[in-house]
């Protein structure tokens, strides 16, 4: 059972045994003494929520102890700080609640009114935390927020999605597995005027062929041994909506068949039943085979072929828009730091080189997975390239991480296989303008006066990398 942080501040000592004695059965207890200690824990323990004690050593001054407030929130805005204290004054509340507390109560503490205090900022967390999660989920949902890339290929992807949005076209997404087929599904949806209505998918390959019938057209009761009830299927569920087919290619003829009568006639028939329902459902489909082959061998019915086949579209392998790497790991270290509440992390370039380098063959679903274990395994604010495994370290590198790339002051090293320009190009501008931000915290202006670019180019630029 997940317990919450509890990070106690406060220089008696009594006190502490106190508090740890009456909390370490609901909580997970840090105790620290001073103020450079607790703002250490509060960065590197990440607690939920904070006890502190408004007047530490040495000076034991107000002012002091509000300053630790604010100390402590910006070295972990997401901790919860509760001031205690033996201050009489009346203002002292206000100003402690001014200066960021959560909440204040004066000593000697009373260790249920503190329980009560504690739940109370706890649910409170738990709700903020629950605003945030879902304001994302919905910004990710009618947003391409998800689909990163700032390559020519990506572009294309994302002017598709946009042309066809609007439209009631049936539409095939094509692409190895891992290139995120889903996500651009849902972002056809989540973008369409049926955004409103269900989002409803499925993955073909994972159901078994006497089971996905049952799955999509849902069954009466009786209609097989354990049908106990009537269940509705996937395309009922997704009327009013989209109805996402991952893997198509998976189908047997018969249930190709089954489909292409439901996308003729627009009504279903339930396992069981006699009973026609109609269904409005915008078809999204996504394949990994190549289906003019399989039409070719017999394994797909060239007539459903034509009908899913209305608008194709291509999601590239990240092979091949390798210059979008540094933007998917800018994206995934700071999703997973968030995620894992861990302090915020980079990369540097040697181990971008070595990413970049590498074939990925499970494409972006690879990336993500690697990102997220390298967020959560490495200690270090800086992931090098001692941090990647084997497999990617070892392999044949067309890019040197120690050569000196396309640096101005040195002479370029081309690769015996060749190199693509525009990619070194787009990376090398990235790094510039990455530097040129860090440089001046941020600050587009600055930045733009630094790489000598008018106010217009600086905004194209940041646009077109995310940054």
């Amino acid at each position: 059972m997940h317990r919450n942080k509890l990070l106690i501040v406060d220089d008696d000592t009594i006190l502490q045994e106190q508090l740890n004695w009456a909390l370490k059965k609901d909580f997970e207890i840090v105790q620290c003494f001073d103020r450079e200690t607790a703002l250490n824990a509060a960065r590197s323990e990440r607690p939920d929520l904070v006890l502190l004690d408004l007047h530490l050593p040495p000076t034991h001054a107000l002012n002091d102890g509000l300053s630790n407030i604010g100390a402590i929130r910006r070295a972990n805005p997401d901790s919860i700080i509760i001031v205690m204290t033996g201050d009489e004054k009346a203002d002292t509340p206000l100003h402690v609640i001014e200066a960021g507390a959560y909440d204040y109560f004066r000593k000697p503490v009373d260790i249920r009114e503190l329980h009560l205090i504690i739940n109370r900022a706890i649910e409170r967390q738990r709700i903020e935390r629950e605003n945030v999660r879902l304001r994302r989920e919905i910004e990710n949902r009618y947003s391409f927020s998800q689909i990163i890339g700032y390559s020519e290929l990506m572009i294309d992807v994302f002017t598709a999605i946009h042309r066809v949005a609007d439209s009631n076209a049936t539409v095939i997404v094509r692409g190895e597995s891992g290139t995120g087929k889903e996500l651009v599904a849902r972002a056809i949806h989540y973008n369409s005027s049926r955004s409103s209505g269900p989002f409803i998918g499925v993955n073909c390959a994972a159901l078994p062929e006497n089971l996905i019938e049952a799955e999509l057209f849902g069954h009466e009761k009786g209609a097989f041994t354990g049908a106990a009830g009537m269940v509705e299927g996937r395309f009922e569920r997704a009327d009013g909506g989209t109805l996402f087919l991952d893997e198509i290619g998976t189908l047997g003829l018969p249930l190709q068949s089954k489909l292409l009568r439901v996308l003729e006639d627009r009504e279903v028939t339930r396992l069981g039943g006699k009973r026609t329902i109609k269904v409005d459902i915008r078809l999204i489909t996504a394949t990994n085979e190549n289906l003019e082959e399989a039409i070719a061998q017999g394994r797909f019915r060239e007539d459903l072929y034509y009908r899913i086949n209305v608008v194709p579209i291509y999601l590239p392998p990240l092979r091949d828009r390798r210059e979008d790497i540094p933007l998917l790991l800018d994206h995934f270290i700071r999703r997973f730091c968030d995620e894992h509440r861990v302090r915020q992390k980079h990369i540097d370039q040697e181990a971008i080189n070595y990413l970049m380098d590498y074939q990925w063959k499970g494409n972006v679903r690879e990336l993500e997975n690697l990102i997220q274990r390298l967020v959560v395994m490495t200690d270090d604010e800086i992931i090098g390239a001692s941090h990647l495994p084997p497999h990617i370290l070892n392999q044949p590198s067309a890019y040197k991480p120690d050569s000196p790339g396309i640096a101005p002051e040195s002479k370029p090293v081309i690769p015996e296989s060749g190199m693509s320009l525009d990619q070194e190009l787009a990376r090398y501008e990235y790094e510039l303008l990455r530097s040129a931000l860090d440089r001046t915290s941020g600050v587009k202006t600055k930045a733009a006066e630094l790489l000598g670019l008018n106010k217009d180019k600086m905004k194209y630029l940041c646009k077109k990398y995310h940054l």
